[in-house]
């Protein structure tokens, strides 16, 4: 199943340029997923704003947001205003910066996207990126609009083409918490069971390690209930002989009404 392209744009380093286009590297669209229900009805519902006070509904045009300064006192800031202070979505990733590989920590990488050419035109820029970084072992570093953000994003090459990480901002990310004592000794016999035990339960990686088992027992469930609901159901009736109205009444009355008059005349 082809992936679906959420994004297209230009990939930019100096004065070199190629036409991209930008996937998500995962999908959260196996997952099963409910709908609130009226449970009379079986109607979906639906949720809206309202007042918190009055707990009247407020209008979309009525809605407006506010950052609290105090006790039910806000700075107001319209939809226009936050838009402003936004980077400029003109659709290029513009590499300004690279890094050492592996210098950003795992804790800043936040979700992975497909990068890849868009046309035959840039296939060689994109290339040339790509072998450049891969030559010095370092990542690119950007700034991107997306998902209705400005972020900052991370190219590393990878195989043929190219994955592009969103990055956490500074205050996503909290300070480790305080570490063990780790100069504290340890046992040389102890290691050397746990070494051996970590050595036997070692395998060779397969995603079907990570595989959610919560979700494969909603589906299994879901099953379940659809079967039952089949069984259930009651078979059909057979469709009514449709009527024509008082069309076919009226002629058998008149067909009845002419044969008794023509019995009751004289041979």
């Amino acid at each position: 199943m082809a992936r679906q392209t959420f994004w297209k744009g230009y990939l930019k380093l100096s004065l070199v340029t190629a036409a991209v286009s930008l996937t998500p590297a995962t999908t959260e669209s196996n997952k099963v997923r409910f709908h609130v229900l009226n449970r009379q009805t079986k109607n979906r519902v639906e949720s809206r704003y309202v007042d918190s006070v009055t707990h009247k509904p407020v209008a979309e045009r009525d809605q407006v947001k506010g950052y609290p300064r105090g006790e039910d006192d806000y700075v107001l800031l319209e939809d226009e205003e936050i838009e402003e202070v936004g980077l400029e979505s003109t659709r290029t990733i513009d590499i300004d910066s690279f890094v050492p590989r592996g210098s950003i920590d795992w804790i800043w990488y936040d979700k992975p996207h497909f990068l890849a050419p868009e046309d035959k035109v840039g296939v060689e820029a994109f290339c040339v990126i790509r072998e450049a970084m891969k030559a010095n072992d370092v990542v690119g570093i950007a700034r991107l609009v997306l998902y209705r953000r400005e972020r900052a994003v991370l190219l590393e090459p990878q195989g043929k083409g190219i994955v592009l990480w969103t990055l956490r901002y500074g205050d996503e990310v909290r300070e480790p918490t305080a570490e063990l004592d780790s100069k504290a000794e340890i046992d040389s016999k102890l290691l050397a069971l746990m070494k051996q035990l970590v050595k036997e339960e070692t395998k060779d990686w397969s995603p079907s390690m990570v595989q959610d088992p919560i979700q494969k027992r909603l589906k299994s469930m879901i099953r379940g209930k659809q079967k039952s609901l089949k069984a259930a159901a009651p078979a059909k009736k057979p469709a009514p002989v449709k009527s024509t109205g008082n069309v076919i009444n009226i002629m058998d009355a008149l067909k009845k009404s002419l044969a008794a008059e023509g019995g009751r005349k004289p041979g």
